[in-house]
């Protein structure tokens, strides 16, 4: 194998990737940042934004999952110069982004009473509803958002959304610190102050973005002008048919990672919070594969446009080639650090809380070692989804992710996951299970459609 065929891909690859990585990680920096200052709070602050957040991962997973389906519409549009489906698939897509914005939002403003019937702590429950009240809204400009950062990265123009999601990261940052502590005469709100935080910063991200691409003559035409209400039946017909599957694809994984976290919760507030520690600072690493993730979309949907399959082939494998050396890189950093890094999150000078931040340290150095073994899993796996969604083939793959993560890697977790057995560690276990089958089943389904689609072509 001339590995120089795949290497000499990395430069043009980092390029296109390293914005989205950016954009990512600021979003889950932000995250972190969070969870280090509710940490300061106590651990039952901890484990509530935890569990708000599941409901919210669920409802982030479903918008953010079926905006991708604009990706790669407009990633061949634009590869193919055609002016007229770009516009179409940006206003259906952002019209139906805005419209699951909503009814994401009431979904899970309306499902909070299942939080009493969940058998999670009582003190993180009732901590968690008010957080929850105001993180719900945000689900609003946060998927609209979505709309125009997958139509960005269709246009190859992928350091914009990376800017706006800087400018709100810091905004965050800041009201976090204002509200969180009540700082410089603002009120203390504890997690509120959080959620205040997240909501406004969600608002700004968005204004920001469109504004941006108002400002450059390539995306100016296709971004303003809008008649949002005049829809064609057929082209909602094709987001929707590529956007479900897709949502369905990132549902099933982040449903995992949420049943999780409620497992977390059944073995205890300092178990569910050293879950979210692990949790955090595995989902930053996740955040590099998924840039990959999306400049394989982007390059597969290119390919796909000027019907060049050998080049696809080769460029996808490229791609997972990079995601696979970086990800051995955070396994081994993971796995040298795995008892430095949770320190992050926790006051070991707080006297009243002591005995439980030495028992969330505890745990989540363990899970830790898990998430070390599980890199190179979730990143091939989400790097081949992008590929796959690039093809615009999402329906097998909705199949082999449902099978991976509910079928093999959830019964574990449950099994394994029982304080008699492993505990947190055995819910990890299950984790990694369902991670390392999705990543086989897609692979083989990517070198299977690649393959045929060479030899159908005659290449």
């Amino acid at each position: 194998m001339n590995l120089a065929r795949y290497t000499s891909e990395f430069k043009y690859n980092w390029k296109l990737a390293s914005p989205v990585m950016l954009g990512m990680l600021g979003h889950t920096f932000v995250s972190f940042i969070d969870n280090i200052m509710v940490g300061q709070l106590g651990t039952a602050e901890l484990a509530a934004v935890s569990l708000g957040n599941s409901f919210m991962f669920i409802a982030m997973s479903l918008g953010i999952g079926f905006s991708t389906a604009i990706t790669p519409l407009i990633a061949e549009a634009d590869s193919s110069n055609n002016f007229d489906a770009a516009k179409s698939t940006f206003k259906h897509g952002l019209f139906l982004c805005t419209t699951l914005g909503i009814l994401m939002f009431l979904m899970v403003f309306f499902s909070k009473p299942l939080l009493y019937f969940m058998k999670q702590p009582i003190e993180v429950v009732e901590l968690a509803i008010p957080y929850l009240d105001l993180v719900a809204f945000s689900l609003i400009p946060l998927i609209v958002f979505q709309a125009f950062k997958q139509f960005s990265d269709g246009m190859s123009m992928t350091k914009y959304p990376m800017y706006a999601t800087i400018i709100a990261n810091v905004v965050n940052v800041l009201l976090n610190y204002l509200l969180i502590f009540g700082k410089f005469g603002f009120p203390e709100m504890g997690i509120v102050g959080a959620a205040y935080g997240t909501l406004i910063s969600r608002f700004i991200m968005v204004l920001y973005l469109w504004w941006l691409l108002t400002k450059k003559e390539r995306s100016k035409r296709l971004v303003t002008n809008i008649t949002l209400f005049v829809l064609d039946k057929l082209m909602l017909k094709k987001i929707v048919n590529l956007g479900m599957p897709s949502a369905m694809q990132m549902f099933f994984e982040v449903a995992i990672f949420t049943a999780a976290i409620w497992l977390s919760g059944l073995l205890g507030k300092n178990p569910q919070a050293a879950n979210q520690v692990a949790l955090n600072l595995s989902s930053m690493t996740f955040m590099v594969a998924m840039g990959l993730s999306v400049a394989a979309m982007i390059r597969v949907g290119n390919q796909k446009g000027l019907q060049n399959y050998l080049e696809l082939r080769r460029i996808a494998f490229s791609i997972f080639f990079l995601g696979i050396i970086l990800a051995v890189g955070f396994a081994i950093i993971f796995f040298i650090f795995h008892k430095q890094l949770p320190n992050l999150y926790v006051d070991l000078s707080d006297a009243t809380n002591y005995a439980d931040n030495i028992e969330v340290l505890k745990i989540a150095s363990s899970l830790l070692i898990a998430a070390a073994f599980f890199q190179i899993s979730d990143s091939i796996q989400v790097m081949v989804l992008g590929a796959l969604r690039g093809l615009q083939d999402v329906k097998i793959p909705t199949i082999i992710t449902f099978v991976s993560y509910w079928l093999i890697g959830f019964p574990v977790s449950f099994y394994f996951g029982k304080e008699e057995m492993y505990g947190s560690f055995g819910i990890w276990l299950g984790l990694l299970a369902g991670l390392t089958s999705a990543s086989v089943l897609l692979f083989i389904r990517f070198n299977y459609m690649t393959k045929k689609l060479i030899a159908t072509n005659g290449e």
